[in-house]
């Protein structure tokens, strides 16, 4: 169960796996950053684009990758919409409205889409859904290494977006302080919107990443954000290299645990470091103490 042949697949595994989760928990932890809350429909949201992704497929025989440039920006108008139109309306300024804001919002959404879907598991086939590849010793999925490049990429050019562009830079004094960052002249409530969309437009990125290699129903949100919640929290809130390395952990985590432990038990590994993270470093490993 040591030796190198076992172990060199199940840690690649779990970097590709852990690459598409750091991605979802950038987003998360962009809005959270920004507007310092925890958007409970971030789950729902990655559902939502998963069938978008589905449907392009079954309908236009669209291939999921080549789906990048429609759920992109497709998934940043829709943050920016709900944002700007519906979150930001219905808070009324207040934090506490807007948990329960998203909270409806992700009821919403799972109810739509069981009333359109049902509750059936649907996935896709693609010319290379089955294809492997040698790396070394391991044969990994095709799918699963383009995922893994492709999430390396898209969190790049986040991170670039936020430290070197005068968005990212609005969006940094906004998260650090709105109050003065208005009195500069930047417009909060856009920035709000843009970074919502943003945080949204990575999930329709992790959703084309996904799908050649998994399946969609109405309730696959839920896992995915409880893992994504649980990385936030071990980088450390609003750090977007805390998500980043906190997401690649964790997917070796689940990788080994699911080895020694089984399929069924592989997660237990996951939650045993959020609470020891809870418990011996809650600011988390690049998490500053308040």
């Amino acid at each position: 169960m040591f030796e190198l042949s076992i172990l060199f697949p199940s840690l690649l595994n779990g970097l590709t796996t852990g690459a598409v989760y750091a991605l979802i928990a950038l987003g998360l932890t962009l809005i959270y950053g920004v507007l310092h809350i925890i958007n409970f429909a971030h789950g729902a949201s990655l559902m939502l684009a998963l069938y978008a992704v589905y449907l392009l497929k079954q309908h236009f025989g669209l291939d999921p990758y080549l789906a990048l440039p429609i759920l992109v920006p497709g998934m940043f108008a829709l943050g920016y919409g709900l944002q700007r139109l519906v979150i930001n309306s219905a808070s009324h300024g207040k934090d506490e409205n807007i948990l329960l804001v998203t909270l409806g919002i992700s009821i919403v959404m799972e109810n739509l889409a069981l009333l359109f879907f049902k509750s059936d598991t649907r996935t896709i086939e693609t010319a290379y859904t089955l294809t492997t590849v040698a790396v070394g010793p391991a044969m990994i999925a095709l799918p699963k290494l383009v995922a893994f490049a492709g999430a390396l990429v898209v969190s790049g050019v986040l991170l670039w977006i936020v430290g070197k562009t005068d968005l990212g830079r609005a969006i940094r004094a906004v998260a650090k302080e709105k109050h003065g960052a208005k009195l500069m002249g930047i417009n909060v409530d856009h920035v709000y919107a843009m970074s919502f969309g943003i945080g949204l437009a990575c999930l329709g990125a992790a959703a084309c990443f996904l799908l050649p290699a998994y399946y969609v129903n109405p309730q696959v949100g839920s896992g995915f954000v409880l893992v994504a919640f649980t990385i936030v929290v071990l980088g450390g809130m609003g750090s977007f290299s805390g998500a980043l390395v906190g997401g690649l952990l964790i997917g070796v985590v689940e990788s080994l645990g699911g080895l020694y432990l089984g399929e069924s038990l592989g997660q237990i590994g996951i939650f045993a470091i959020f609470i020891a993270v809870l418990l011996f470093r809650p600011q988390g490993l690049f998490g500053a103490k308040a």
